[in-house]
């Protein structure tokens, strides 16, 4: 693998990290009724392009790892979960995530022909594919180690953990 493919699957994997986070937080932000200043309509489509951006990401890093030499996964080993002879727990944990994450992408295509409560719990597998894919980036990244990553992920952590605690609390204040 070259030195740019190996930097492109790196950086992918992180920043479809990051647009998921960010894609969650402001999901569970509009679904507890918090207050933008923006109108609604305008952040739901901030929280469908960071999902879709999201997506576009994984995308990048899954074929990204196609192109690796030293650490050779098949198309067969990236869409299987626990397939691949390189870290299987990890690497199937983000296979998980990355297919849960296009299940959800599909409902959201198909929102309008759906019942709003399919739709609605399908939509919460996207807390799964978050839960999966900070999984899969401790377990797998190999820059898991360094002072920046470390960062990347408290935040990550702490504010996707907030949120979520303030979401479903049960002393939640209505809106």
């Amino acid at each position: 693998m070259s030195a740019t493919t190996w930097y492109i699957a790196r950086s992918s994997g992180i920043v479809a990290y990051l647009l998921v986070s960010a894609s969650v937080v402001l999901g569970a932000l509009m679904a507890g009724r918090a207050k933008f200043t923006w109108p609604r309509f305008a952040v739901e489509e901030v929280h469908r392009f960071l999902a879709l951006l999201a997506g576009v990401f994984i995308v990048l890093h899954g074929l990204a790892l196609l192109l690796d030499t030293v650490v050779p996964i098949s198309l067969a080993q990236e869409l299987v979960p626990f397939a691949s002879p390189y870290r299987p727990f990890a690497v199937g944990l983000g296979v998980l995530a990355a297919e849960l994450a296009a299940a959800v992408g599909i409902t959201n295509l198909l929102r309008s022909q759906l019942p709003y409560k399919v739709w609605r719990r399908v939509h919460y597998l996207t807390l799964a594919v978050w839960g999966l894919a900070t999984v899969h980036l401790f377990l797998a990244g190999t820059d898991r180690f360094d002072p920046w990553f470390a960062g990347i992920a408290a935040a990550t952590l702490s504010s996707v953990g907030m949120v979520l605690f303030s979401r479903f609390s049960p002393r939640r204040v209505p809106a």
